[in-house]
């Protein structure tokens, strides 16, 4: 393997770990009473004056329109799906299930890029379709698509109080959506713009369209000293969203939209041993089955997928 690609590799795995404790660094804040629409503000706040400050410091002048229209829709988009409308279905499904729950959920995204990557590819033309990997349908994709989508059942609908669960589990499932539509796109737009210039519309957009879910709401700052807040919102606003986010979308350009995002299948194992050490989370035996049959159907239709010739 190249070093390069060894390089983005390694950088995947550093990421996807960082993003599986995401999910118990949301958890606590939560249990520590900021609300889902809270932590998002903050945290997009956070990274995205950081990124400001980046680009002032390496350019004097940023740029901040794209060069078109469709160009500057399709960066509304990013910021809709990777932005608000992903980490509010994300961080209110932590609000209902476990922590563990939501992580192996989420990581359906892999497949649900490649299904949605496969139909893109099959209705459209024209350069955002030639920017995606060419794969096709085989067994694989559909064994693996039922597999997941099994153990989704299995999570939301096996456990003990079936209607919290099923209703956090859902909007886990509808976050995991969102990160496929998200992960169609950024990687042409990333080539286009570079990851510095996508990574701030993202959140610019991503604040913006946040705007209905918290206007004319309370916005609680009780809790808002706690050291265990401060330095939650640090690392989520920090670590995790503005740097993540750069180098993922560097990431998805170099390895591929699906490829890159097949990574994803790996976040459940970092978030359930922070969730089992931090939040004193456990599997039932049906939770247990439901997590194997995501991750196994996620990496059947990723380690077995054939491309278009």
């Amino acid at each position: 393997m190249p070093a390069k690609k060894l390089l983005y590799f390694i950088l995947a795995l550093l990421v996807v770990a960082v993003w599986g404790v995401t999910f118990i660094s949301t958890k606590v804040l939560i249990n520590n009473g900021l609300q889902p629409a809270q932590i998002f503000v903050i945290r997009f706040v956070m990274a995205y004056a950081g990124i400001w400050l980046m680009e002032l410091i390496e350019k004097g002048k940023p740029r901040l329109w794209s060069r078109s229209l469709r160009d500057e829709a399709v960066l509304l988009l990013l910021g809709v799906s990777g932005g608000s409308l992903y980490f509010m279905a994300e961080n209110s499904a932590l609000a209902y299930t476990q922590a563990s729950n939501v992580s192996f959920i989420v990581c359906t995204a892999p497949l649900l890029t490649a299904v949605f990557t496969l139909i893109y590819r099959r209705f459209s033309k024209g350069d955002f379709a030639a920017s995606m990997e060419p794969i096709r349908l085989n067994w694989a994709l559909v064994l693996g698509t039922v597999l997941a989508l099994t153990g989704v059942a299995l999570l939301s609908f096996g456990g003990k109080g079936v209607e919290m669960n099923a209703r956090g589990d859902l909007l886990a499932l509808a976050a995991a959506v969102c990160w496929g539509v998200y992960s169609l796109y950024v990687s042409k737009m990333t080539a286009d713009y570079g990851e510095v210039f996508v990574t701030r519309k993202v959140f610019f957009y991503g604040l913006l369209t946040i705007i209905p879910f918290v206007i004319g709401g309370e916005f609680p700052t009780e809790g808002l000293t706690r050291p265990v807040v401060i330095w939650n919102l640090l690392f989520l606003g920090i670590m995790a969203s503005l740097v993540c986010f750069i180098v993922w979308n560097r990431v998805l350009k170099e390895l591929g939209n699906v490829t890159a995002t097949n990574f994803v299948y790996l976040n459940p194992f970092f978030t359930l041993a922070t969730a089992i050490l931090v939040l004193g989370e456990r599997l039932t035996p049906l939770s247990a089955l439901g997590s194997l049959a995501i991750i196994t159907g996620v990496f059947i239709a990723g380690k077995f997928k054939r491309y278009e010739q």
